[in-house]
């Protein structure tokens, strides 16, 4: 099977995997009785029927979109690149916009949209159509051609919405950047992915400061010889510099633009998309996406997962620069005919209860956010949501990492008043849309597992030489069947994406090409899907392959602990000891003795998970290093541990002086 092979004997082969959770949650009966999924014996039917003919099921997904031409063949698969709906011309523009404007939905509101400072503005269907098509032909004004790249460096704004659709209506690759980045980030993946235009701002809010993004843009564009226009948006009062010849105002262009635009018939297999994420090393992959089968899947998987009803309200608190906010914040919702929320600005600003004020305030149904963002909740305290009404939420999501059961827990309780179903959510930018999750109506759920493949999804655990793990036996998460929303290559570099995705389950006589996805999981006696963490963050201790996510939920359980970061340290004896670094909860943290308190974790950690769990040191910090979509980089982690020099990409990292600080220790 793969390269290198293995006995299931060989204690390198699994991942030791301890952490038990017997709780269980059906769905509430008043939620399965109006969901489209109604019971688990109904899901398990849709499950194996789709496993038995994939190809089938997501044929009868596409179905329900709007082509211009019908395919010839569902799926060509030539490992390991697929092909989906070949022959099949689609726009996405026309599937989130146009089609719902030929119904009643064209006077509902599809955006409503908050900005940090208060400001807000709701945009119909019909209004969002109107702009969309003036900037599509903005676009082409400015000769934007099909399979052109538009770079898109914005905050949440929705001309950010209306930028990603046009170039979706017009056939242009969009390449959205994370605001948040420096100019150095934005240049190289401007000149990697060869954006010939520019989409920016002049500055967006952010916890009540100003992030200067034409500043940033026009520093990485003094090298970014492809770019022949730059667009910018007038959100605030500062003073822009423009360069004559190649910045425009947005309102003017638009301003001058007519209403009226013919959309694209694009081929299913059209380059919609590029987004970068980071290696360990190395410069950023640049994810490609396609159309047909990516907006296939996303519409499917929004409907299905989120139970999704004509009077939802939907918030996804990730940004647009994710693949988060690309398939569940714009594209998902949208073709559903869904009203979204989008909200400018900092979850604290000017006050931590930002988010539920939002949701009461919008009559938010459903509210999705990332494990990260629900313990910063947590650090904060409950007396924040508390202030406010929170009854029109009818069912959370979590999305980014795998969720400790102990946030998993307080998000039931004190967000959705244990009457609201969640959804655990496990997917991948690589992915394009959610593969494992529980289905709200049908799904019982335990606190700390995204349950189940969707259906269409062939999903496993396995050893290193292929063999599906036993139950409770760790292992590597692949997937055995191609998917419409998969990613297709790296954008200019399909030899990368040959050896990160393809390499350890490789096309052989026994196997078709496995998709190996980078984490380590288990499947429990259930069947549910636990993920253990990246395979880069198992660490050996003494012969034993443990996944630090569960070292790390052990210490969260514990109630002084709001978010916790553990890593390896190589130790001559026992190959490797546990680091943990922590970050205590802001009561717990007020006069705390940090000796006992260490101790007391260290011990908490033996009693959750067993002695062999129990870290060898314990840092307290204010903070841990994460990328700006929320995600703790333990690969810095280990470098600070090992006393290395930092190497590789940082240019995700949220804040360079959280790591400077741990570095010096200055948090201890």
């Amino acid at each position: 099977m793969a390269a290198k092979r293995s006995t299931p004997s060989d204690p390198s082969d699994s991942i030791s995997s301890v952490m038990k959770e017997t709780r269980l949650f059906p769905p509430p009966a008043s939620f399965a009785a109006t969901a489209h999924i109604a019971s688990f014996a109904a899901l398990k039917k849709l499950r194996a029927k789709a496993l038995r003919d994939p190809e089938a099921y997501w044929d009868a997904q596409a179905r329900e979109l709007e082509w211009f031409a019908p395919w010839k063949r569902t799926l060509q698969w030539k490992h390991p690149h697929a092909q989906w709906f070949v022959g099949g011309k689609i726009n996405v523009s026309v599937n989130c916009l146009d089609r719902h404007c030929a119904t009643w939905r064209k006077n509902k509101a599809a955006l409503i949209w908050e900005g940090e400072p208060g400001d807000t503005r709701t945009l119909t269907y019909a209004q969002l159509h109107r702009e969309v098509c003036r900037f599509a032909n903005v676009l082409r004004s400015l000769g934007v051609k099909q399979g052109d790249v538009v770079a898109i460096f914005m905050g949440m704004v929705p001309e950010a919405v209306i930028a990603m659709l046009a170039c979706a209506r017009i056939g242009a690759t969009h390449n959205v950047v994370f605001g948040g980045f420096s100019s150095e980030a934005l240049r190289e993946r401007i000149n990697d992915s060869k954006a010939v235009l520019l989409i920016t701002q002049d500055a967006a809010h952010r916890r009540g400061d100003k992030v200067h993004l034409k500043k940033a843009s026009d520093a990485a564009l003094s090298e970014c010889p492809t770019i022949e226009h730059v667009v910018v948006v007038q959100r605030t009062d500062e003073r822009t510099a423009m360069k004559g010849g190649r910045d425009h105002w947005w309102h003017e262009l638009m301003d001058a633009a007519s209403a009226v635009h013919a959309p694209a018939k694009l081929s299913s297999e059209h380059p919609m998309f590029i987004l970068y994420t980071s290696g360990s090393t190395g410069k950023p992959k640049g994810i490609l996406h396609t159309t047909g089968g990516y907006i296939t899947q996303v519409a499917s998987t929004t409907k299905m997962i989120f139970d999704l009803k004509d009077d939802d309200v939907f918030f996804c608190t990730a940004d647009i620069g994710w693949i988060t906010g690309h398939s569940y914040i714009v594209y998902g919702p949208l073709a559903n005919g869904a009203t979204i929320v989008m909200y400018e600005g900092a979850p604290n600003h000017p006050e931590p209860d930002r988010m539920w004020s939002i949701v009461e305030r919008h009559g938010v149904t459903i509210f999705y956010t990332a494990p990260t963002a629900i313990r910063s909740f947590m650090k904060w305290g409950e007396s924040w949501p508390r202030k406010h009404d929170l009854s029109s939420l009818r069912l959370l999501g979590t999305v980014g990492e795998p969720i400790n059961p102990e946030a998993w827990m307080w998000y039931h309780t004190v967000i959705g008043g244990k009457r609201c179903p969640i959804v655990d959510t496990w997917w991948q930018t690589e992915n394009g849309a959610i593969l494992i999750s529980p289905l709200p109506g049908a799904t019982p759920t335990k606190p700390g597992t995204a349950t189940l493949p969707m259906p269409g999804m062939d999903i496993d655990v396995v050893r290193k030489d292929g063999t599906s793990c036993k139950p409770n036996e760790g292992g590597l998460l692949v997937v055995k069947h191609p998917w419409p929303s998969m990613l297709r290559t790296i954008y200019g570099n399909d030899e990368r994406y040959r050896q990160a995705y393809w390499s350890e389950f490789p096309k052989s006589r026994t196997c078709a090409g496995w998709y190996f996805t980078g984490d380590g999981a288990r499947r429990d006696e259930d069947g549910y899907i636990w993920i253990i963490g990246r395979v880069d963050d198992v660490v050996n201790v003494s012969g034993h392959r443990l996944g630090t996510a569960e070292v790390e939920s052990a210490l969260v359980s514990h109630r002084s602990v709001a978010e916790a970061a553990v890593v390896a340290r190589p130790d001559e004896i026992k190959g490797n000891v546990l680091v943990a670094f922590v970050t205590l909860k802001t009561e717990a943290a007020r006069g705390a003795d940090l000796v006992t308190l260490r101790e007391e974790l260290r011990d908490h950690v033996a009693k959750e998970i067993g002695h062999i769990a129990k870290p060898d040191e314990v840092r307290f910090t204010e903070a841990l290093p994460k990328t700006r979509s929320g995600k703790i980089m333990r690969r810095l982690l280990r470098e600070v541990v090992a006393g290395a020099a930092i190497s590789g990409d940082t240019t995700t990292l949220e804040d360079l002086s959280v790591l400077e600080k741990l570095r010096s220790g200055d948090d201890e």
